[in-house]
């Protein structure tokens, strides 16, 4: 004490400081139930989008959600994203969802292009209608680049351990597939088609390690002639992805 006396205290006596000033805000940002009924768009994504589900495939749900202007202008903010393990759902928030697909993120624009919708608003209408606007050559660094950095990883995994994930080596390669397919038709196919049974003989190990770089190799490749001839432009429009957030935000306003 500042008298030099000391006092003796237990676990539960104590509180940090940090959290006792943050209580009533962190209170507040616990409490994002109702965010749950603020979904404007869901579909499934992974392989029961791509064309790829087996029997024991998860039904992976992705989507955006719109939150209440209070909420939004609050002290606590909103979550960037919402998500319930148990039932593999995850729902990123508006603003969050446009500025990934800005940057070609592959899990965003599978949401955007799902073949599988099961559930959309009118604003989540809007959105669709929007989703060309996110494609650009930025499609090439994102998607390459992350296949390059995933593949490096596995052929020290290879070195160090002698095996590989044969399951994620499939979905870089679809990755590949369809990186290539959006820069020379200007939209996102996610079902991968006449290619299903030569990735799930990757999924099964029935490729080797060789037969699959080589496989690679000869996409980057077409990756390369694709970006060379795409008249996909060089950036996206942020200006129109700018005017939808800017509306949807003046739509949660008007409902306040």
């Amino acid at each position: 004490m500042p008298d030099g006396g000391e006092v003796r205290l237990v676990h539960d006596q104590i509180t940090v400081l940090a959290s006792y000033q943050n209580a009533g805000q962190d209170q507040q940002a616990n409490d994002q139930s109702r965010n749950w009924n603020r979904v404007i768009y869901r579909c499934l994504i992974g392989s029961r989008a791509y064309g790829l589900e087996t029997e024991e495939s998860d039904m992976d749900r992705r989507g955006v959600y719109l939150p209440r202007a209070e909420d939004h202008w609050s002290l606590a903010g909103v979550p960037e994203q919402i998500e319930n393990d148990a039932t593999q759902e995850v729902y990123w928030e508006i603003q969050k969802l446009v500025t990934l697909g800005l940057k070609a993120n592959p899990n965003i624009l599978e949401c955007l292009y799902s073949p599988k919708v099961e559930f959309i608003t009118e604003l989540g209408t809007e959105l669709l209608s929007l989703r060309d606007r996110f494609l650009s050559k930025l499609v090439y660094q994102t998607f390459n680049g992350y296949v390059l950095s995933q593949f490096k990883k596995m052929q020290t995994d290879l070195r160090n351990h002698g095996t590989v994930k044969w399951k994620p080596a499939m979905h870089l390669i679809r990755l590949l597939l369809s990186g290539a397919k959006i820069l020379r038709t200007g939209t996102v196919d996610v079902e991968v088609g006449r290619d299903r049974d030569a990735l799930l003989a990757i999924k099964r190990g029935e490729l080797s390690w060789d037969e699959l770089e080589r496989w690679r190799y000869r996409l980057h490749a077409e990756f390369e002639d694709a970006f060379r001839n795409t008249k996909l432009p060089d950036r996206p429009d942020y200006d129109a992805v700018n005017q939808f957030l800017i509306h949807v935000r003046r739509t949660a306003a008007r409902e306040s």
